[in-house]
């Protein structure tokens, strides 16, 4: 059994900084793309961001510049570090991993989200 469970979220004011972390526990045998989706009150759940296993990282228009995804391999970890928040910027954050365990093929798992807040 996969687990991918995120931290870090909350509120914070516009203009502020918020990391959110996510760790992927389980019989892991590999992890390939990591990344971190959003999902807004009345929205569709887009991309924020994503890293590959070397560290390619691809972003949302809306956060370029503001964001920084990384990712530990050895920890199986992946954070997102977000800047200069601006009240758009609300929504459930959801962690996605696609991963290969001992009993499963390569299948994509999904946090169950971390709410973040941007207001005055």
């Amino acid at each position: 059994q996969v687990q991918l469970v995120e931290s870090g979220g909350g509120l914070v004011q516009p203009g502020g900084s918020l990391r959110l972390s996510c760790a992927a526990s389980g019989s892991i045998l590999s992890i390939r793309a990591m990344g971190w989706y959003r999902q807004a009150p009345g929205k569709e759940r887009e991309l924020v961001a994503s890293i590959t296993t070397v560290g390619v990282a691809n972003y949302a228009d809306s956060v370029k510049g503001r964001c920084t995804i990384s990712r530990d391999n050895a920890k199986n970890t992946v954070s997102l570090q977000m800047n200069s928040l601006k009240p758009e910027d609300t929504a459930v954050y959801y962690c996605n991993a696609d991963i290969l365990t001992r009993l499963t093929r390569w299948t994509e798992y999904w946090g169950a989200g971390t709410l973040v807040t941007v207001s005055s």
